[in-house]
């Protein structure tokens, strides 16, 4: 598990992280959410001990991470900036990477490449931005480390390719327990992939939560109420939000499924109906509550 302790980073006088702290469980998919410099990237190059916090600690099972070099093996940074060596080729990066990580996969990077129509002899620097994404996450998955850092990584792939190294995702966390830390722009990307998901803003952690628990708490109910009620009445349902067309109600409420179900029976509609919420409503949802629009923040 890695954990983040009350950790903050400054820059001159920007506070770039302020007092973060998370908990990141094994063989989850964390996903960070936040505008560009929200402090996303200072987060996990403090993760991943480029960067020593000015306050607060960042361990891996309780081991501190800076200059721990055994504790660096076990994971794997892709950062934003895509940077490989001068003139270098895939080939090279294999070779690279073969030395620097113990379990590397010589046989599956070579398998992948073919896959993802990657040349292994060409020059890195003529990729396209797409293809030096593909090849990063190809050398992270091949690496076999415990935890895959990944800064926007989606960013620059068209929707297949996108598909594509999610399934790669999915299939290691399956095999091997593999944990990705994934930190985007765009909370849709992240969407069918994360369990947990944190909101960071302004350098803090504005809501982290697990997923299931929240999609367990907060429902959708499209409703039309029956003669003589308005929405004064349902004060039994803790509402969130309501909005109105004609006599279409919709309600965002908080409550386990069963006790919003047990409510709106007892109100006696017309008719309602349960509908899942996506992510993006979601969140809105509960920043709006703590007096933050996501919209503002994230789109």
């Amino acid at each position: 598990m890695i954990k983040a302790d009350n950790i903050t980073k400054k820059f001159d006088n920007i506070v770039a992280v302020d007092r973060v702290s998370a908990e990141i469980k094994d063989g989850s998919v964390f996903g960070l959410i936040g505008t560009n410099g929200a402090g996303k990237s200072t987060f996990l190059r403090m993760i991943s001990g480029i960067l020593k916090p000015d306050e607060g600690i960042v361990t891996f099972d309780g081991e501190p991470v800076y200059e721990n070099e055994e504790v660096k093996g076990r994971f794997f940074y892709i950062s934003d900036d895509q940077y490989y060596f001068n003139n270098a080729t895939p080939s090279d990066m294999m070779n690279y990477y073969s030395r620097v990580y113990k379990k590397f996969d010589r046989e599956r990077f070579r398998s992948l490449m073919e896959k993802f129509g990657l040349d292994m002899r060409r020059k890195i620097q003529t990729f396209s931005k797409g293809m030096k994404k593909q090849l990063s996450v190809i050398c992270g998955i091949c690496a076999n480390t415990d935890y895959l850092l990944c800064d926007e990584t989606f960013d620059g792939l068209d929707p297949v390719m996108r598909q594509a190294v999610k399934s790669l995702f999915a299939n290691d966390m399956a095999e091997r327990n593999l944990t990705p830390i994934i930190a985007s722009h765009n909370l849709r990307e992240l969407e069918d992939i994360c369990d947990h998901v944190g909101l960071l803003h302004r350098g803090g952690i504005l809501l982290s939560r697990d997923l299931d628990d929240m999609k367990l708490n907060i429902h959708k109910v499209q409703c039309v109420l029956k003669e003589g009620m308005t929405e004064d009445d349902l004060t039994a349902l803790n509402r969130i939000k309501t909005e109105k067309r004609g006599k279409l109600y919709t309600l965002t409420v908080r409550g386990s499924k069963e006790e919003v179900e047990e409510l709106m029976d007892s109100y006696q509609t017309v008719f309602y109906e349960m509908i899942p919420l996506s992510l993006e409503e979601i969140f809105i949802s509960e920043t709006e509550v703590a007096g933050y629009d996501i919209k503002k923040l994230i789109f």
